[in-house]
């Protein structure tokens, strides 16, 4: 009898071996895509997504571009330069979210309570990203207080901590040039570091590594150093590492930052991600241990090339340790690891 014409008769597999091709183009008639975009913008660079997925959309990707190779359409043998599978988030009890077993959770509750941003790094510092695990809350509320910090930090870096004895002083013996080494060197250190997780896919240890630079720069938040250059440069740096992490609290805290200095409004996700400055992580002194008959009873700062002799030097000049000898003379005085640790060996009574 009469019918229709049924033409949509292939699988969705079809539609997805083939798509990011043609979202180049999507306007695109006469042909599949423009050739010209493909040869710029493929093979794609990365792929990510979760082991059972990616099984069967690979097959069905790599063949398909195989096959318009084959017939003339593309250049490449591959579709994608690089995978990276993510871990699966599991349920409270250890199994596969899904409806049917009721384990599964909806993040729009802490979405609604601690924000979008508080969610994605929580996510990210569950664990490794290619391990997953099963779902807990726990701990969301400290990766809450971290980004509350760098909201602090951002916005009120001449405050001080009610309570804190030494808030508002610098480090003892540490003078302000000291300080804004310290604190320049910790954002160019934490820069080179983050940088690599994040080409790892290691989110864990970037957020904190995050966490080390903004607990570093609270230390030195209401001394004299706070707000000067190599503030101001650290925490622009703090806030262009956090902002893939956590899009939408650092491009506030950048719209303000810019209102502050009189600047004209630009998006952070619009910035270049910033070069580390191999000069300001120069370790130009080091902290050593000093040991007395094998117990630590004190700690000596030398120059990172101190001789042997420099930092025996050092040692014995220090009060405390000058207070054990008594104006004894060491037994011994051991170097260990190169002068990682002096132990002083002192014949008892």
């Amino acid at each position: 009898g009469p019918a229709r014409r049924e033409t949509d008769t292939m699988d969705t597999f079809v539609d997805s071996s083939w798509y990011w091709y043609r979202y180049l183009s999507p306007e695109k008639t006469g042909a599949p895509f423009d050739r010209k975009l493909v040869q710029r913008w493929t093979p794609v660079d990365q792929y990510t997504g979760g082991s059972e997925h990616a099984v069967m959309h690979l097959l069905y990707a790599r063949e398909w571009t195989k096959m318009m190779r084959d017939i003339g359409e593309v250049e490449q043998d591959e579709p994608f330069k690089r995978l990276f599978n993510q871990g699966q988030i599991l349920g409270l009890d250890g199994e596969r979210m899904s409806k049917s077993r009721g384990n599964t959770v909806d993040p729009d509750d802490l979405v609604a309570r601690f924000g979008a941003d508080t969610v994605r790094l929580f996510l990210m510092f569950m664990g490794p990203w290619d391990q997953g695990g099963p779902w807990s809350p726990t701990g969301i509320g400290g990766i809450h207080r971290f980004l509350n910090r760098v909201w602090t930090l951002v916005l009120d870096p001449r405050g001080r901590e009610h309570g804190d004895r030494d808030a508002g002083r610098l480090p003892p013996g540490e003078s302000q040039a000291d300080a804004a080494a310290s604190i320049r060197a910790a954002a160019h250190r934490t820069l080179r570091d983050v940088t690599e997780d994040y080409e790892g896919f290691r989110f864990n240890t970037m957020i904190a590594k995050l966490m080390e630079l903004a607990n570093t720069l609270y230390r030195y938040r209401g001394t004299p150093v706070a707000g000067d250059s190599e503030w101001d440069e650290a925490i622009r740096l703090l806030l262009l590492m956090l902002a893939p992490a956590a899009p939408h609290v650092t491009e506030e805290l950048w719209s303000r930052r810019a209102e502050a200095a009189g600047r004209s409004w630009t998006s952070i996700h619009m910035e270049s991600w910033p070069e580390v400055d191999p000069s300001a992580i120069v370790v130009s002194v080091r902290e050593v241990p000093v040991q007395v008959n094998g117990k630590l009873r004190d700690k000596v700062t030398v120059a990172a090339d101190a001789t042997g002799e420099q930092l025996q030097a050092e040692v014995l000049a220090s009060p405390k340790i000058a207070a054990i000898l008594a104006g004894r003379a060491p037994d011994r005085i051991i170097e260990a690891g190169g002068g990682k640790l002096i132990n002083i060996v002192l014949r008892e009574g």
